[in-house]
Order: structure tokens, then sequence, then C-alpha cells
């Protein structure tokens, strides 16, 4: 296994909008990474769209998902993929450009002295644009939520932003994910800390989605507040390590 291969999964539904100049971004800030669109049968055509451009990369593949969707169970196979690869690490970001792909280098460099790493909103350097008030709040509440339900010590346990170690992935893997949509991010991020990994949080700028419509649905709202309540009534946390890191580039 090459110590510094990296995989950059995306997971996608109606994305074909925004796929062309994200992969253009992604290749250009990550020459070295491989990407992966994790799409879940997009009505718009975006992994045909994908393949049209950039199919003759040998940087680039996509995973044409069949059965039941979700956005975790998308990672998850992102996930898997990504060992058989035998890739050293993975980097999951969305396909809106709300997670800006120049802050990449970023999570990689700290994963290698951690072995989960979150894009933070709301460690010291993050931030959000073109977010309404409303949403702003409803964001803090989310994580702080979360924080006094399941223990954890992160900052932004909802972040989407993510760079994981290849240990990390095998951790995550070891029992069936629960979580569907968005609250897989929670889970995830409980499941590191009871498996002792560390923990970092780099700064990013959370940009509100410039294309298409966003994706969250009552369902996915109901999913993530029964969440943490799972997670707790479950398991006890094992209290991995948390740090910031000030990677900013």
């Amino acid at each position: 296994m090459n110590t510094e291969r990296t995989l950059i999964v995306v997971p996608t539904y109606n994305e074909r909008e925004n796929v062309a100049r994200l992969l253009a971004e992604l290749f250009a800030v990550a020459p070295g990474a491989d990407v992966c669109l994790l799409d879940d049968a997009s009505p718009d055509g975006t992994a045909d769209r994908a393949e049209e451009l950039f199919g003759r990369d040998p940087r680039f593949s996509v995973l044409r998902r069949e059965g039941a969707r979700g956005y975790g169970r998308s990672l998850v196979d992102g996930y898997r993929r990504a060992l058989e690869g035998g890739y050293a690490r993975l980097v999951q970001l969305d396909a809106d450009f709300s997670h800006d792909p120049r802050r990449i280098p970023a999570l990689v460099e700290a994963s290698r002295t951690a072995d989960v790493v979150i894009g933070s909103r709301y460690c010291e350097g993050g931030g959000v644009l073109n977010w309404p008030v409303r949403r702003r709040l409803l964001s803090r509440f989310a994580n702080a939520y979360v924080a006094r339900i399941t223990g954890l010590r992160v900052r932004d346990a909802t972040s989407g932003f993510r760079c994981y170690t290849r240990r990390a992935l095998r951790a995550l893997l070891e029992g069936r994910a629960a979580g569907e949509g968005y609250a897989f991010l929670v889970e995830a991020t409980y499941r590191a800390s009871r498996a002792g990994l560390a923990i970092a949080e780099v700064p990013i700028t959370f940009t509100d989605r410039r294309e298409g419509q966003s994706k969250m649905s009552r369902k996915v709202i109901l999913e993530s507040v029964l969440m943490p309540w799972r997670l707790r009534l479950g398991k006890k946390d094992g209290g991995g390590r948390m740090k910031e890191v000030d990677s900013r580039q």
C-alpha cells in the first residue's frame, strides 16, 4: 500500500449543474489524488455527464449505486472502495461547493497526526457564508444538542467535509451503520471517538450551495434528532482524543 495515496469521494444526487467545475477544481488542488463520484442513480444524468468529461482520466471513477439510496449508505460504499483500493486516506466533501476544495490539502496534512479530520465551521478560524440567521442558529443548536447528549468534545460533529485515515475507515466499517442521511456524520464521529481515534478539527468557511436544490427533508431531520439518543442509549462513549489544528493555507 502506498502511504500517500488519497481517494476523494463525492456523494451525488442530481448535481449535473456542479459536477464539471467541481471535478476540475478537485484535480487542480489535489493532482495526486483519485476522485470517485458516489452517484445515487441521479435522474438528471450527473454520472453520465461526469464520465463524458473525465472518463478517460485514470484518476477518475464513478460508483453507480443501486438499491436503497442515502447519503450515509453512499459514504459507506465509498469507504469500502478506499480500503479495497489500498488508499492510505479518504477525503469526503459535498458536490454543491459548500465545501471549498482548496481546503483539501489542509485536511490531508492534518491527517498525518490524526485519524479523523473534520473541516469545522465552529473551531477558531472557521465560519459560514450566505446563511440566514435562522440556519446559523439551527446549526449551532444541532451541534450543541449532539455534544450534550453524546458527550462528544467536537465543535462541528455535523460537518460533512472530512478526511479519514485507513485505520479510521476500518473502525467505521466494523459494525453496521444505522444512519442513512446526514445523521451518519454524527454516528461516524461518535464511533471514531469510542474507538479511541484521534480527532482533529481544521477551520473551513462553509458557503451555501451555488446551484441545485438542498437534499434536506423531514425524514433526514427526524433521523438527525433521534440519532444522538440512539448512540447514547446504545454504548458508552470511549472518549477519543480531540484537538484543533490551525493549518490555514
